[in-house]
């Protein structure tokens, strides 16, 4: 079951990426299937440059406090409305 649940957030951030750091201008989370976490639905964040289309590899993520808060209130507002039934999935041992 997909919720197709997604929040946008607006991002003064820098993501530290295997090229470096680059600017992080918006995020967007979701509930949904995930590509490699082992469990039937996962929260979702996937951050973003206007610059560069999609950061790949986000090894880390500094974030003014306005838009940490943003993004976690997206956070918060988005498992709010998730079934609760696919929040007690879960997670499976899966080999990489």
């Amino acid at each position: 079951m997909c919720t197709y649940a997604t929040e946008q957030v607006s991002l003064t951030a820098r993501a530290r990426t295997e090229r470096g750091w680059q600017p992080a201008a918006r995020a967007t989370v979701y509930f949904d299937h995930p590509v490699a976490f082992p469990a039937g639905h996962s929260l979702n964040v996937d951050i973003f440059s206007d610059e560069e289309g999609s950061l790949t590899r986000v090894a880390a993520l500094e974030l003014d406090p306005r838009s940490a808060r943003a993004l976690a209130t997206a956070i918060l507002r988005l498992l709010a409305a998730t079934p609760p039934e696919l929040l007690d999935e879960p997670a499976s041992p899966r080999q990489p």
